[in-house]
C-alpha cells in the first residue's frame, strides 16, 4: 500500500471501522442489481424488476437523511442498530413474497420498507472527519474511501448476480442482508471512534439541503444516479439478449474497477487550486463517457466502454466530499453526505425504473439512451450551478468539529487550524 495510504491508517482503530464499513456497504451494489435478478428470474418481468428496484432507492432516499439526522444527534450507536433491523427483516419480507409468487403490491410493500438502510458510507467518512479534520491526510482517507466503494460495486454484483444465477433467484439479495447486518453491528461496536454527537441546540437553522452549494451537489447527483441505475438495469439486459446473462456481473465489475483504480491514483495526489473547477470536469467527463454506450453491439466493446466510464467516478466522488464539507455545518455533515448519497439514490430510482421499460420496449441496446440524456443533464446542471461552489460557503454555526468519543483519535482545536 503507497505510504500515503498507510500513514492515514496509523489512527487507532481507523483499520476496523473502515473494514466494518466495507462490510455494511456491500449492499449497496448488491441488493438493488440483486432484486432485478431474482425479480427477471422468476417472471421475466424488467418493468417489475426495476420498478421494485427504483421503490427501494426511492425509499431510501426519503429515509436515509432523516436516520443521518438522528445520526448526528443521537450517535450512530442508538440509531444504527434499530434502523438496519427494520431493513433487514424487510428484506426477508421481500424475499419471501417474491419466492411463494404473493401479489406485487406485497412486494413493493417489502422494498419501500427495506428502504430503512442506514448510509454506512457516510457514517465511516463522518468517523475519518473526526479523526482528520482540517489535514491533508483526510483527502486521502476520502479516496481510499471511494475505492472501498467501487471495490464494493466490482464484488458486489459478481456475487449478486452470480449466486441467484447459479444457486438460487434470492440468494443474492439474502448475502447482502446479512453484510448489512454483520457491518452495522461491527461499527457500532466500536464506541472510540464514533463522532460525539451534537445536542439539538446545535442542529438551529433547519436543514444542511438550504445550503445552495449543497443543492448543486445534490441535483447533480440526481442525474448521475440516473446514469448508475440505467447502467446496470440495462447491462444485465443486454447480457441476457446475447446468451450470457451472468457475464452481466463481469461487465458491470469493469465499470467500478475504473473507478477503483482513478481513486487509489487520485488519493496520492496533492491537488491544489478550485476543487469546484475540479468537479466540474469530472461532471463533463462523465457525460462524454456516456457516447460510446450508444455504439456497443458486443459484451467485450460494453465491457471496454464501461471500463473508460468508470475513470471519472471515484475522482468527481471525492471532491464531491470535500465540497460538502465546505458548504455544510460541521454538526450536519452526516446528514450533508447522506443527502448527496439520497441524490445518487433518487436517480437510480429513476434511472432503472425508466431503463426497465425502455429495455421492455425496444430492447436492451435502446436502454443506454437514457444513460446518455442523464449524462447531458449532469453537466448542464453543473454548468449553471457551478458558480454557487467556487467561493466556500461561510461555516455556519453548527458547533464544533467532530471528535471521536474516545478523545485520543484527534487534537479537536489544533487540527482545525491546519489546511489541507
Amino acid at each position: 500500500m503507497p505510504s500515503p495510504y498507510r500513514a492515514i491508517f496509523a489512527a487507532p482503530g481507523a483499520k476496523g471501522f473502515s473494514a466494518a464499513g466495507f462490510l455494511g456497504r456491500m449492499p449497496l451494489s448488491m441488493m438493488g442489481i440483486g432484486i432485478v435478478t431474482m425479480v427477471s428470474q422468476l417472471t421475466g418481468r424488467y418493468g417489475l424488476a426495476g420498478a421494485l428496484s427504483a421503490t427501494l432507492a426511492i425509499s431510501a432516499a426519503v429515509l436515509g437523511p432523516q436516520i443521518s439526522r438522528l445520526v448526528d444527534r443521537h450517535g450512530q450507536r442508538r440509531v444504527l442498530r434499530p434502523a438496519t433491523l427494520v431493513a433487514v427483516v424487510s428484506v426477508a419480507g421481500l424475499l419471501l413474497s417474491a419466492q411463494q409468487r404473493w401479489p406485487d403490491w406485497t412486494l413493493f410493500a417489502f422494498s419501500a420498507c427495506a428502504g430503512c438502510v442506514p448510509s454506512v458510507g457516510s457514517m465511516v467518512r463522518a468517523r475519518w472527519a473526526a479523526v482528520y479534520r482540517g489535514r491533508r491526510e483526510l483527502h486521502t482517507a476520502y479516496a481510499f474511501e471511494s475505492v472501498v466503494d467501487e471495490v464494493c460495486f466490482i464484488f458486489g454484483p459478481i456475487l449478486s448476480i452470480g449466486l441467484s444465477t447459479a444457486w438460487f433467484p434470492e440468494a443474492g439479495p439474502l448475502l447482502a442482508a446479512g453484510f448489512l447486518a454483520v457491518g452495522v453491528l461491527w461499527l457500532t461496536a466500536q464506541r472510540a471512534t464514533e463522532p460525539e454527537p451534537h445536542p439539538r441546540g446545535h442542529h438551529a437553522g433547519g436543514s444542511p439541503l438550504a445550503s445552495r452549494g449543497l443543492q448543486v451537489l445534490v441535483a447533480t447527483f440526481v442525474a448521475m444516479g440516473v446514469i448508475f441505475g440505467a447502467v446496470d438495469v440495462v447491462t444485465v439486459a443486454f447480457a441476457e439478449e446475447r446468451g450470457h446473462k451472468a457475464a452481466a456481473s463481469l461487465v458491470l465489475a469493469t465499470y467500478a474497477l475504473g473507478s477503483c483504480l482513478a481513486g487509489a491514483v487520485f488519493g496520492l495526489l496533492h491537488l491544489k487550486g478550485d476543487p469546484a473547477r475540479r468537479w466540474l470536469w469530472g461532471i463533463c467527463a462523465m457525460a462524454v463517457s456516456m457516447i460510446p454506450l450508444q455504439l456497443v453491439g458486443s459484451l467485450p466493446f460494453l465491457a471496454v466502454a464501461l471500463f473508460v466510464a468508470g475513470l471519472s467516478i471515484a475522482p468527481t466522488m471525492v471532491t464531491t466530499m470535500a465540497l460538502v464539507e465546505q458548504h455544510v455545518p460541521r454538526a450536519k455533515l452526516t446528514e450533508g453526505m447522506t443527502w448527496t448519497s439520497t441524490g445518487l439514490a433518487v436517480g437510480v430510482a429513476l434511472g432503472s425504473s425508466a431503463a426497465g421499460w425502455v429495455v421492455d420496449a425496444s430492447g436492451a441496446a435502446a436502454g443506454y439512451l437514457v444513460a446518455g440524456v442523464a449524462g447531458v443533464l449532469a453537466a448542464a446542471v453543473a454548468f449553471l450551478g457551478y458558480r454557487r461552489l467556487r467561493v466556500p460557503a461561510p461555516q455556519r454555526p453548527g458547533g464544533p468539529a467532530p471528535q471521536a468519543r474516545g478523545g485520543s483519535v484527534t487534537d479537536g482545536g489544533n487540527e482545525q487550524q491546519r489546511v489541507a
